[in-house]
């Protein structure tokens, strides 16, 4: 299995917001996630995140930042030992009709092209379905979470009936780390 995991962000590692996140401020670790991730780094996994970012289409937050959303959360990372290699995101809104929103693949496929690896095996971890679809569409493995919308995501997640479920994701981490 590569050692490689594709995380959504909000909602699996920070807190999500109807309201969406707009500011360093506002983006809140989920408590455990930050360590989790430092876990996967230590175990040898490379960590990248693939996320919607409708929020800039909206004008809700600019492209400045997002990056000193991402700079938090690095720090924070890099406080507990741990990194994301790289984020991946989608600026567009729905109207847009764009391949790299979720539920579309596009932004799994440009971690593939960029990484230079196959999809196939990479756990996926997200909370919505259109997390899960992207994953799929794209060869990962998807995995949910119940933070974020993933409670939600319970009630219809239709096609996808297997997916493994977790309360969150330092217990997807644990069970990974303890099966190695």
């Amino acid at each position: 299995m590569p050692k490689l995991v594709i995380l959504d962000r909000d909602g699996v590692s920070n807190y999500d917001s109807d309201e969406y996140i707009k500011s360093p401020q506002e983006g809140q670790a989920i408590p455990g996630s930050l360590e989790a991730i430092a876990r996967l780094n230590q175990s040898g996994y490379r960590v990248v995140i693939a996320t919607n970012q409708s929020g800039l289409a909206r004008g809700l937050f600019t492209l400045d930042d997002l990056h000193q959303i991402h700079a938090k959360m690095h720090k924070l990372l890099f406080d507990v030992g741990g990194r994301i290699e790289a984020i991946f995101f989608c600026p567009h809104d729905d109207k847009k009709k764009c391949r790299c929103r979720k539920p579309l693949p596009g932004l799994f496929e440009s971690i593939a092209k960029r990484l230079g690896i196959s999809l196939i095996n990479v756990l996926a971890i997200g909370d919505s379905l259109r997390d899960l679809q992207a994953a799929s569409a794209a060869g990962a493995t998807p995995i949910l979470v119940l933070t974020g919308k993933g409670r939600r995501t319970l009630i219809n997640k239709k096609g996808f009936e297997d997916v493994p479920i977790y309360d969150n994701l330092a217990d997807v981490v644990d069970n990974l780390l303890d099966e190695n």
